[in-house]
């Protein structure tokens, strides 16, 4: 039989090329990894279109993923600089790369990013409409959007971020709930003008079901967009948010009837102490789908630093129940990111990645930890860097004030404690 989605396959308890390797990387068997994916609770999205693709596993019991944010706007385009950051994010262990791009050639971009990388690939294809089908917004018609859709599935995107959750419904709330940030997520925005201007409903919304079957013709993963979404820690958790989420599970169930993967995002801006509720609330109203959240940043007073901000949430979100995070760098809210910021971007993501895995117990997850802990006990600097997230800036901040004692740092110097206790134990003096 022949199989179009790695849900329908798992079904049917077909273990697909994917599925294996997924199973393999992860430690887990592929009969375990069948039932998660049979089941909506893992998602690998993985387009029949991207050849380059190396497939990742997101969802209950797999390593915590992360994702990197990249594009071109009208204010910075170059596309030399874009691919860099693929490059980069590629590098330091991104599994998967959203290209944002909402200006200029945004086809001809997506097609070099997709044949170059093996990390999924994810868009947004309302960013993509108005410069695709060249019409202002709200003469773009519910057809033309789906036009988009097929066409970045066509090219082999592996999962989109698609805000069908924003119906009249939700709408209804927002607007009688007052918020300090209204719509913070430019996809919503997007849609909410369109609906106001026209009067139609979401059509997204309205034609999800033939949205559906044209991801499910390409094994496109939906990624059900939280238009919603808190845009300061004041409007978390609050009545449209909630809203929009009741939605968004009716709409997993929907997509998992027609053999659709599903992601499902979430906050945003959110007090560290409401982020566990969330994530376990997400999980209870979307039937156990993988969650994917940006951030939360837990503060809003942190611009230029919001990757930390966003690796503290990220972390406890991660711990709680989370299964994709999505990056946020010290530039977020402040301007387009550069390669520098990409790269305090990703590493902060992975930081928080790894320590939640740390924490839910993930399978082999404490192991590369145990080695550093072993090679920094033998003072083998050579194996802490190559053990570290980014070996090149912590051999560089060790080599930039070199020690007396090559057994020891700068810091410390002969009254390292390791050297000490190894010394001694080993029957030597202290040599202090």
């Amino acid at each position: 039989m022949d199989y179009k989605t790695q849900m329908q396959a798992a079904k049917h308890k077909h273990v697909t090329k994917e599925i294996a390797q997924v199973a393999k990387e992860e430690g887990i068997t592929e009969q375990e990894l069948l039932l998660l994916v049979a089941s909506g609770q893992v998602a690998i999205p993985a387009n029949m279109n991207h050849k380059s693709l190396h497939p990742y596993g997101i969802g209950r019991g797999l390593r915590t993923k992360i994702n990197v944010n990249l594009g071109v706007s009208g204010d910075c385009v170059d596309y030399r600089a874009e691919m860099e950051k693929v490059t980069l994010s590629v590098k330091y262990g991104a599994e998967a790369i959203m290209d944002l791009s909402n200006y200029g050639k945004t086809r001809e971009f997506r097609k070099k990013l997709i044949e170059a990388s093996p990390a999924m690939i994810g868009t947004v294809p309302i960013y993509d409409a108005i410069g695709y089908l060249e019409k202002d917004l709200k003469d773009i018609t519910a057809l033309d959007f789906l036009k988009v859709v097929r066409s970045h599935a066509e090219e082999g995107v592996d999962f989109m971020t698609i805000h069908a959750g924003l119906n009249r419904r939700a709408v209804e709330v927002f607007e009688r709930k007052k918020r300090q940030m209204n719509i913070v997520s430019r996809g919503g925005s997007l849609l909410f003008a369109w609906m106001k201007m026209t009067g139609n409903e979401n059509p997204f919304y309205e034609y999800y079901d033939e949205l559906l079957d044209i991801l499910r013709e390409y094994d496109v993963t939906i990624s059900l967009g939280d238009s919603l979404r808190p845009g300061s820690i004041a409007d978390a958790t609050d009545a449209s948010q909630i809203t929009e989420l009741t939605e968004l599970g009716y709409l997993t169930l929907r997509a998992w009837e027609k053999d659709v993967q599903v992601l499902v995002e979430g906050p945003g801006h959110m007090a560290l102490d409401e982020i566990a509720a969330n994530m376990k609330l997400e999980k209870r109203l979307c039937h156990g789908a993988p969650f994917y959240v940006l951030g939360p940043l837990v503060t809003d007073i942190a611009p230029g630093y919001d990757h930390i901000t966003s690796a503290i949430g990220g972390a406890l979100a991660a711990a709680s129940g989370a299964d994709f995070l999505c990056y946020v760098t010290p530039a977020e809210h402040l301007r387009l990111p550069d390669l520098a910021d990409v790269k305090e971007g990703i590493i902060a993501s992975k930081i928080a990645a790894h320590a939640a895995d740390i924490a839910k117990g993930v399978k082999g997850a404490r192991e590369i930890d145990f080695k550093m802990s072993e090679a920094r006990r033998a003072l083998n600097w050579n194996e802490m860097f190559r053990l570290a997230l980014d070996g090149e800036k912590a051999k560089a901040y060790f080599e930039s004030v070199p020690p007396q004692d090559k057994n020891s740092c700068s810091m410390c110097g002969k009254m390292c404690a390791v050297r000490t206790m190894n010394r001694i134990l080993q029957g030597l003096d202290a040599e202090l």
